[in-house]
């Protein structure tokens, strides 16, 4: 499961000419899965990023969660996150998830996540437009693999 972080002081989607969703400070989640996620990885890259100390504290040090900000986040499924482009010039997403399997992790997710905090999201599969203020710029991206939940 990857998962790319962007801080923001605003964010909304945008499908067919129309405002689907919108948020104001807080995170925009771009999100995607692979052939081995599961809830488990779920569970514990939703506490990872509710808990992850990225937003600045009263002296402008990134101290404080979102959790402990109780701002908003944006979600927005996003296979492309697993584009191997090691060969050629077109990239391959041979390890993403199929879009049944992504589309069920991906409601997973966002209903683990809002457990915890609210959670605006895209439509999974739709042609989006992503509108965003990245503040900072601040972005980062987590992989599963790096904390070794793969299996």
């Amino acid at each position: 499961m990857r998962v790319l972080i962007q801080k923001v002081s605003q964010a909304s989607v945008i499908i067919e000419g129309q405002q689907y969703n919108k948020i104001n400070e807080g995170l925009v989640l771009f999100v995607g899965f692979n052939l081995n996620d599961n809830k488990e990885i779920i569970d514990k890259m939703v506490s990872k990023i509710v808990n992850l100390r990225i937003l600045e504290d009263e002296q402008g040090k990134t101290n404080e969660s979102i959790m402990s900000r109780s701002l908003e986040i944006l979600s927005i499924s996003q296979f492309t996150l697993y584009a191997e482009t090691k060969k050629g010039r077109r990239p391959s997403f041979s390890r993403s998830a199929n879009s049944n399997v992504a589309s069920n992790l991906y409601d997973y997710f966002n209903q683990q996540l809002n457990k915890e905090i609210t959670v605006k999201t895209g439509l999974f599969q739709a042609d989006m437009d992503i509108k965003l203020v990245n503040n900072g710029p601040f972005t980062i991206m987590l992989d599963s693999e790096d904390y070794g939940w793969e299996k």
